[in-house]
């Protein structure tokens, strides 16, 4: 088979605020029929967040997951699923000269940050590879924490996929992946633009990609108006690809997405104009080395 280019749809993400878009998915059904809707227009993986039905906010109750996976699998839609284990690493002090983890910090156990993981068994589960500030705020994920979960990942059978914003993230899943706490090939995603980690250009991709592990499986994306250049950029150089509302809620200049499917299809079209071509679900399965876990 010769190998075809992978497209995710990241559906909600935990960043943006609800009030930005009224279309963007909230709800454990509204997530699902997004990620069905996605699935149908193109994309092989669905890349899903939780959010708190009530107030939009970004949650990481396993309830809330499992509603969405079983929601999908139910309906019998071959997508891989792929489930964020980035909420619970954020600090974000009450106020500015406070020295406590109070206000809109979530701050948890590896444990506690793949509940879902254990309960669902996705065929993927996102890592974020180091601490960093992230917009506001700050995500923090020790070393320590980061194996804790990625030998939980390969006991569940999960492949991580190893999200690296900057060049020491990268720097330390390269070593853990020599030290075989994550199976080779690992799964890297290269993320572009997001403040303050690397800018979304054609040289930082390129130079992440040029330090990946020999035979490493990746991707990249940037955010905003950077989603679709970055797109042709990663798949011009040989990567994955991923669109979806967590990283843009534009379809052009001005023009908000109608929806997920929508960023999908025209994600598909930069593909095709390219002379790539989208892989299927059980394509990115035999791509990636994935194994059906439920």
């Amino acid at each position: 088979m010769a190998e075809k280019t992978i497209l995710t749809c990241a559906l909600t993400g935990s960043v943006t605020p609800p009030k930005k878009h009224p279309g963007l998915p909230i709800t454990p059904e509204e997530i699902a029929n997004s990620g069905i809707e996605a699935a149908h227009a193109g994309a092989a993986v669905v890349h899903i967040h939780v959010r708190d039905p009530d107030t939009g906010a970004p949650s990481m109750k396993p309830e809330l997951y499992k509603e969405v996976v079983d929601r999908i699998r139910e309906d019998g839609t071959d997508v891989v699923i792929n489930l964020t284990c980035g909420h619970g690493a954020r600090y974000t002090p009450a106020e500015p000269d406070a020295n406590d983890a109070t206000g809109t910090s979530v701050v948890q156990t590896p444990d506690i940050r793949m509940q879902h993981v254990e309960e669902n068994k996705p065929e993927i589960c996102t890592l974020d590879y180091g601490s960093m500030n992230f917009g506001d705020f700050v995500i923090i994920n020790t070393p320590e924490h980061l194996k804790r979960m990625a030998e939980t990942a390969k006991r569940i059978g999960s492949k991580p996929e190893i999200e690296v914003f900057d060049t020491g993230h990268l720097r330390l899943a390269n070593k853990m992946v020599a030290d075989g706490i994550i199976d080779g090939p690992p799964l890297f995603q290269i993320c572009l633009g997001i403040p303050w980690g690397l800018e979304q250009t054609p040289d930082h991709m390129m130079f992440m990609r040029d330090h990946l592990p020999e035979g490493a499986h990746w991707a990249s994306f940037g955010i905003g108006a950077g989603e679709f250049p970055m797109l042709a950029q990663a798949a011009l150089l040989g990567g994955h690809v991923r669109v979806g509302m967590e990283d843009n809620l534009y379809l052009d200049k001005g023009v908000p997405a109608p929806s997920n499917a929508a960023l999908v299809e025209k994600g598909v079209g930069v593909l095709r104009t390219l002379g790539k071509e989208p892989a299927t679900a059980a394509e990115a399965r035999e791509i990636l080395g994935l194994t059906k876990l439920v």
